[in-house]
């Protein structure tokens, strides 16, 4: 009967015992439990934990110090060679004395993980899923351990096996219930920064989209994304830099890098993610930007450099700095290889949709600028009349300088065809496959001209409701025509002299450089030397456009070209107002050779326009008293035929019809009314000839 109430009561004590166990959460109160009674019931001094990693060849020891501390140490080597080793082979009970064990494995005395012990003994713990490594008992006081220490030992191993499995299962379920908690929070965050990202197709707010996700889920200083210029050959790369001073107050600025030696070259080469620290003695190397180097010039900087990759495509990268070195980890840097994956997505999207913009905004433009040149064929534009031995010269000039591509000055007063010329030498260069785009100077706004030249940027100035492209970039690869280029404000001349120069500018509102390829032909009535005399016009600028010159002579030098255009001009406007004209008079003829023509070919279409247009029948019907043009200029000689124009006068000749019209305009020589009008000279070409003749104007 006692036998059975000590059975019963033992076996309470290992129920209460168990349960005891099995209420411990982690491997340090296990300790500490198991310490307790072994201490109670005087089988041992200290207790320890030596456990296998069941995915390595890891090793982990658990103790407690003199102090009540937890003691945790893992390695590979010192402790997975020690006699915990020999359990793999042989899970049996092993017992030391301290000298044989620290003469067996000296490892474990170099390590210093036991308190001093005189006695050592090994139990293994064998569980349900398998051997998880073995429980230490020491003694403290030279005691060996008995046959029936063993055997209460193991016993009280048993239970503690069943408790060491449950703690593992126990930190194992929340090891995965954290990595799925992360992973379920950074699912969230990519989530968030692709819906962000991906729905933003203007290259600025996407980047600004990207500095201030990341900033919010990541709290970093400074945030760059930098993509290749492929204009450029990638030599040039476009950085969008946000840096965060004060939290969630943005400070974002745009500039351009050159990528040679540069860590973000290296990052695109590589395509691997680089992480590296930057002294401050070290970032003016580093090709930073101004507003990098002026907020963070006294902090030493952690920078992750990740690629930008879309298919076989390297974007760029994307920059992130931070000032505390411990912000990137590697839970977060995985992230942010995720993050940058679809960053280099969301941006290809947005470079694509700018090349397509861009193509749709050059199309806009071109049928805005060029709807007058879509057929360069049309003989409006490219056919020139005339044989002159003057206008022969012209396009001798035209042909000699058509092959290369150097800037033409073309000189002439209004209405000679300066167009005509410029078209000429485009169609007979190299350039002849792409376009000419042209701009009348004169009839452009000053505070216009400039955006309408070179682009202006989203808003720029009031009513810049989305970006333009100039001139220059529509005429990028062909020629662009500048009519009236002495209306150029004074102000807007060095830009001009910049692109001529540099081939290269910045829109209106923009600091990104431009570069084009555009050929310069300018054309004027005016005296552009005169206006540098009189500080109206850039000395460098006329030199720079004056490159190669050539002079359009008036109508009234070439009269022997009259008789030709007139049949060309009739048979052009006959055919746009469908009309049929089939003879010109010999004396309209003649006497439209005899005209002044102050605003030549122009002048003579109107007037063949209107002449046209009062035609009842298929001959010509020129009103003569209709063009109130004096005819003293010019002998009539009604002899003359239209082939044979008058020929030059004498000296005497020229002397005596000079002092004539001085003497009806009362010695008038210029103005509307003067001397100069009516003969169809320039005035100092009056002036010029009357010093010559000896004639005064007074």
């Amino acid at each position: 009967m006692q036998s059975a109430t000590m059975s019963v009561t033992k076996h309470q004590g290992l129920l209460e015992l168990t349960r005891t166990l099995l209420l411990q959460q982690t491997m340090t109160s296990l300790l500490e439990t198991l310490t307790q009674v072994v201490q109670k019931t005087g089988i041992a001094d200290a207790v320890t934990l030596v456990l296998f990693d069941s995915n390595s060849d890891r090793v982990s020891f658990y103790g407690i110090d003199p102090h009540h501390q937890p003691v945790n140490y893992e390695d590979e080597t010192l402790l997975a060679t020690g006699p915990v080793h020999a359990l793999l082979n042989n899970p049996k009970t092993q017992v030391w004395r301290s000298e044989a064990l620290n003469l067996r494995y000296p490892q474990l005395a170099a390590l210093s993980l036991h308190p001093p012990f005189t006695d050592y003994c090994l139990v293994p713990l064998l569980a349900s899923s398998g051997l998880l490594g073995g429980c230490e008992f020491t003694r403290q006081q030279e005691r060996p351990f008995s046959e029936e220490d063993k055997t209460g030992l193991q016993e009280l191993c048993m239970l503690a096996a069943i408790a060491v499995e449950q703690i593992q299962l126990r930190e194992k379920a929340l090891f995965q219930q954290s990595l799925l908690r992360h992973e379920r929070d950074d699912f969230r965050i990519l989530v968030d920064i692709t819906n962000a990202v991906l729905s933003k197709l203007d290259l600025d707010e996407l980047t600004g989209e990207i500095a201030k996700t990341i900033h919010h889920f990541f709290h970093l200083n400074a945030i760059s994304i930098v993509l290749c210029d492929a204009d450029r050959d990638s030599e040039q790369a476009d950085v969008y830099a946000t840096h965060y001073v004060q939290t969630h107050v943005a400070e974002r600025e745009q500039s351009r890098l050159a990528l040679a030696g540069t860590l973000e070259q290296q990052v695109m080469a590589s395509g691997e993610m680089l992480l590296t620290n930057v002294r401050p003695a070290a970032e003016d190397e580093c090709g930073e930007s101004t507003l990098f180097q002026l907020l963070w010039r006294d902090q030493t900087q952690t920078q992750c450099i990740l690629p930008l990759r879309f298919g076989h495509k390297t974007l760029g990268v994307l920059k992130l700095a931070q000032c505390q070195p411990d912000n990137f980890n590697s839970a977060n840097l995985r992230v942010l290889q995720q993050i940058a994956e679809r960053i280099a997505i969301a941006v290809d999207n947005a470079l694509a949709y700018q090349e397509i913009k861009s193509l749709k905004e050059k199309l806009q433009h071109e049928n805005l600028y060029l709807t007058e040149q879509i057929n360069s064929n049309n003989p409006d534009f490219s056919d020139i009349v005339g044989r002159s031995s003057s206008m022969s010269a012209v396009l001798k000039q035209v042909e000699i300088v058509a092959k290369s591509d150097c800037s033409v000055l073309i000189l002439g007063e209004t209405g000679t065809g300066k167009e005509l010329i410029a078209r000429a030498i485009h169609n007979l260069g190299d350039r002849r496959d792409q376009r000419m785009v042209k701009m009348n100077c004169a009839a452009m706004p000053a505070g216009l001209m400039e955006s309408d030249l070179f682009g202006h940027e989203k808003g720029s100035f009031t009513g810049a409701t989305a970006q333009r492209m100039g001139r220059f970039e529509l005429a990028d690869g062909g020629t662009l025509f500048l009519d009236e280029v002495g209306e150029i404000p004074l102000e807007l001349q060095p830009k001009l002299l910049r692109i001529l120069q540099e081939r290269e500018f910045e829109r209106v509102g923009g600091n990104k450089l431009i570069s084009v390829n555009v050929r310069m032909i300018a054309a004027t009535n005016r005296d552009l030397q005169q206006m540098v005399a009189d500080k109206e016009f850039r000395s460098d600028l006329f030199y720079r456009l004056n490159v190669f010159p050539i002079v359009i002579p008036p109508l009234r030098e070439r009269p022997e070209d009259i008789p030709q255009l007139v049949k060309f001009l009739t048979y052009k406007i006959a055919k746009r107002m469908k009309r049929t004209i089939d003879s010109i008079p010999a004396s309209t003829l003649c006497h439209l050779s005899q005209m002044p023509w102050p605003g030549n070919v122009r002048e003579l279409e109107n007037v063949i326009e209107r002449a046209v247009l009062l035609t009842r029948g298929t001959v010509l019907d020129l009103q003569l008293p209709e063009l109130n043009y004096s005819l003293a200029i010019r002998p009539a000689v009604a002899a003359v035929s239209v082939a044979d124009p008058a020929p030059p006068l004498s000296e005497t000749d020229e002397r005596e019809r000079i002092l004539a019209v001085l003497k009806e305009t009362n010695g008038v020589v210029a103005g509307p009314r003067g001397a100069a009008q009516r003969l169809g000279l320039k005035r100092t070409t009056l002036l010029s000839r009357m010093k010559k003749l000896g004639i005064s104007s007074h």
